[in-house]
């Protein structure tokens, strides 16, 4: 049973060749969220090889355009494909706005459901929740209003260990937020996504523009406990992201550059059973 993480971008804002903005696909025992979505995200999925029609519910962190851009591109489509279940949205208050423009003053409307969950970004919450996971917020320190989200497999009855991604989208390096992500997942998040727009030697420009060091993101990794750190949101200015992730690895060895179309898996293991000790 899946669980795992594609990369759709990995870029920032400023356009850069072969980057795209923003966005990861989960897939947990195949059911598929959408972590932000940036600009042509449509197309991008169909390269994936996954229908946007599989996906349940798309999850955004913040209301800047490089992390939001495509999704109303991407519902325009859903509705174009024939879709008729509910889509479920999370995300800053603020996000309903736009939801609201494109479904009453732009165009037809699309003739499924939109439920869109307003999402606290001032504290942590249990924000969506199935038979097979759980998904929290997680507060973030950028511009704007800004959430994070862990994902957690709840326990199965077979006795495997419940797995967990950590995403942590723009963001100045924060303690507390490595502090919820290690307390919602004590054993240890299996994959960590955290923002790295800057080397470390850019790191006023980073605290200027409230972004993180790829050094930063490391720290923060190994605050939380993380098992593996996933870099992305590279500024155009670096051409080549292996000298960010060759700097995170001297503070956390096992970071990887989030590469687009790239899948991180975590395999199904049993859960490890501890003896009682015998006097």
């Amino acid at each position: 049973m899946r669980f795992e993480v594609t990369i759709l971008g990995n870029g920032s804002a400023s356009p850069a060749p072969g980057r795209h903005q923003t966005a990861h696909i989960l897939n947990v025992r195949e059911q598929f969220f959408m972590v932000d979505c940036g600009e042509g995200m449509r197309a991008r999925l169909v390269r994936a090889g996954v229908s946007p029609l599989k996906i349940g519910a798309i999850f955004i962190s913040h209301i800047h355009g490089d992390h939001v851009y495509g999704l109303m591109p991407l519902v325009a489509s859903l509705g174009l494909s024939g879709k008729q279940t509910p889509l479920k949205i999370f995300g800053p208050a603020e996000l309903r706005k736009l939801i609201d423009f494109f479904q009453h003053d732009f165009g037809n409307p699309v003739l499924f459901d939109i439920e869109f969950t307003p999402v606290d970004t001032t504290r942590s919450q249990l924000v969506y929740e199935n038979r097979s996971m759980e998904v929290f917020s997680v507060p973030l320190r950028h511009r704007t209003p800004t959430t994070g989200y862990v994902f957690r497999e709840k326990p199965d009855t077979q006795g495997h260990k419940s797995r967990s991604y950590a995403f942590l989208s723009d963001t100045l390096p924060s303690p507390k937020a490595a502090r919820i992500v290690s307390e919602l997942v004590p054993e240890g998040v299996d994959l960590m996504y955290h923002e790295s727009t800057f080397a470390d030697a850019d790191r006023r420009l980073a605290r200027e523009t409230g972004h993180s060091t790829a050094l930063q993101a490391a720290k923060i990794a190994g605050a939380a406990r993380a098992r593996k750190l996933l870099i992305g949101h590279f500024s155009s200015r670096y051409k080549d992201p292996s000298a960010l992730e060759a700097e995170a690895r001297t503070a956390f060895a096992e970071t990887y550059v989030a590469g687009e179309f790239e899948t991180f898996s975590v395999p199904l293991a049993k859960a490890v059973s501890v003896s009682p000790e015998k006097d």
